[in-house]
């Protein structure tokens, strides 16, 4: 596939897919890594896995501006060196101080790698694919969180974990190859200064509130991805090698399948229905008390979380315009890294006290606060003219 502009769509797709297969295995990982090697508790290992959004989400906006400017080879290339470094550190950390910078680190890393690549990729596509394109683009992304576990699983069965560090390791320096072997960036029309004028060159209007509503949506998957394996374990329910993985096929087919439907029936009647599946899934995940229920839960769950980000990509582009594309998806996709950031010490804080079952509970809470925010405070935007510069982004009416 060549998007417009004669991006090498194949190859940045690849690249970003090695680098979150990374962070994707070290999900799968960190649990029992942090217990075993650190004796740190469910607080510690929220704290310790979440931690690495807390850098995609500083880094996004960054990367995407960077990315609009015609930098997206240089940025993405930047974030897969980061990644691997930050991945050794990880293996090597000798307290759990050092293993959260590494995490943050490779955050940052992630950010580069993916939302410095997305400008590259939709330039110049039409304002009705771009939802779809988005979405395609993002399995990369979504595919490497969702398909690393098995990869942690796959390797543990045959080795140690210096094994699935060593692949982690080597997973981003692939990505970090295939970008170095594309040819340079067309110059971008819209290229400039990377340093911002003002908050609204790296916040643009229309964002905020479709950002929001990925980012509660964010906190489910944050609150699963820090404590099912756990919570699995603990509750002797089992299926804790096998939960992403059920969660990880329902996501994917679903993304797969279900990308075009919004721009086929809009992004807020998409964002809606699914959020709803999503807190049904949580709140089958909470209840479970035998194996098979709690696999149902985590794939219902998958199912809805699957079309969150086409749907409020579409959603954010059709406020900004394409001239602000790489940093309107940039910071759209910093309140997913905020949500899964907060969902880590939260939730990892709230089974502590009161127990694993609570968390997935207070998660079902927060995606109903998304379904409101989808109701009462998001309305379908005029779509913003092709032409249309940053200071039309949204007409006036984004927020």
């Amino acid at each position: 596939m060549t998007a417009p502009g004669h991006a090498p769509v194949r190859r940045l797709w690849g690249a970003v897919l090695f680098g979150y297969l990374a962070l994707g295995a070290t999900l799968q990982e960190l649990p029992g890594y942090v217990v075993e090697k650190y004796d740190g508790g469910p607080s510690v290992v929220g704290l310790v896995v979440g931690i690495a959004f807390a850098g995609t989400a500083l880094g996004r906006p960054f990367a995407g501006r960077a990315g609009d400017a015609g930098h997206a080879r240089a940025m993405a290339m930047t974030g897969g060196m980061i990644t691997a470094l930050s991945a050794a550190g990880q293996l090597i950390a000798p307290n759990v101080t050092f293993l959260t910078v590494c995490r943050l680190l490779m955050g940052l890393g992630e950010a580069a790698l993916f939302s410095g690549s997305l400008p590259w990729v939709i330039k110049g596509v039409a304002a009705d694919r771009r939802g779809r394109v988005a979405g395609w683009f993002g399995l990369s992304m979504w595919g490497g969180l969702s398909i690393g576990p098995l990869i942690t699983v796959l390797l543990r069965q045959v080795g140690d974990s210096t094994a699935v560090w060593s692949v982690i390791i080597l997973l981003p320096l692939l990505s970090t190859v295939l970008i170095a072997t594309t040819r340079r960036q067309d110059p971008s029309p819209a290229s400039g200064t990377l340093r911002p004028s003002s908050w609204r060159d790296i916040v643009p209007r229309g964002v905020s509130l479709p950002g929001l509503c990925l980012g509660l949506a964010a906190y489910g998957y944050g609150s699963l991805t820090a404590l099912l394996v756990l919570y699995l374990s603990h509750e002797r329910i089992g299926g804790q090698n096998v939960g992403l993985v059920f969660f990880a096929v329902a996501f994917l087919v679903t993304r797969g399948v279900g990308s075009p439907l919004a721009d086929r029936y809009g992004g807020i009647m998409v964002a809606r229905v699914v959020l709803f599946i999503e807190a049904l899934g949580l709140y089958i995940l909470a209840e479970a008390t035998t194996q098979p229920v709690a696999l149902l839960g985590t794939a219902v769950t998958g199912i809805g979380l699957g079309l969150i980000y086409p749907s409020t990509s579409a959603i954010t582009l059709s406020r900004t315009g394409p001239l602000q594309a790489g940093v309107s998806m940039g910071t759209m996709t910093s309140f997913w890294d905020l949500g899964i950031m907060a969902a880590g010490p939260v939730s990892g804080l709230a089974a502590d006290h009161f127990g694993y079952r609570s968390s997935f509970l207070i998660a079902v809470g927060v995606t109903a606060v998304a379904i409101v925010l989808t109701l009462v405070g998001l309305r379908s935007p005029r779509p913003v003219p092709a032409c249309a510069g940053s200071s039309q982004s949204s007409g006036g009416r984004g927020v």
